[in-house]
């Protein structure tokens, strides 16, 4: 994909049984790059499919590109990633409307317990105009402690913990 993403992100507590008996697909996801300005170049393994993405920007609107890569590319590449890791298992549901949909990410290693949701808009109007169901708490779209790339190497925000 290369692009713009439209993302909005919040902290899940409690997850509805319906979501929970959605099947899950683990992810492995590593970081080559990670800069100040927001840029990062990140691995990523799901589904036996190998990916490298990079993003730039922060916050709501961001520019990515990702293209696939070779597992053996992935093999080679990721032992750069090490100490800039994470796993997790990702759900995907169909909010009620059927036009949007939720991952949720429950991440697993030292960020067991800590779950978060993210949908994806096709604009900025939709994610400006979007009402989060109730399972959704404290939203954390423009808290960086909550990127994944920060919590591939500090871990869990103490807020969340």
């Amino acid at each position: 994909m290369d692009g713009q993403e439209v993302e909005r992100k919040w902290l899940v507590a409690e997850v509805p049984g319906e979501v929970l008996g959605t099947e899950g697909e683990p992810i492995e996801q590593g970081y080559l790059a990670i800069e100040a300005d927001g840029g990062e170049v990140r691995l990523r393994r799901r589904a036996g499919r190998c990916f490298l993405t990079t993003k730039s920007g922060h916050g709501l609107v961001r520019r990515e590109l990702e293209i696939e890569i070779a597992p053996e590319q992935f093999d080679v590449l990721w032992p750069a990633t090490d100490g800039r890791r994470l796993e997790k298992t990702r759900r995907v549901v169909e909010l009620s409307d059927g036009r949007l949909s939720v991952e949720l990410d429950e991440y697993g290693g030292g960020l067991a317990g800590l779950r978060v949701a993210e949908v994806e808009f096709p604009d900025e109007d939709s994610a400006r105009s979007f009402r989060p169901p109730a399972w959704f708490a404290d939203e954390v779209t423009d808290r960086g402690e909550y990127r994944n790339r920060s919590l591939a190497v500090r871990g869990t925000p103490p807020a969340a913990e």
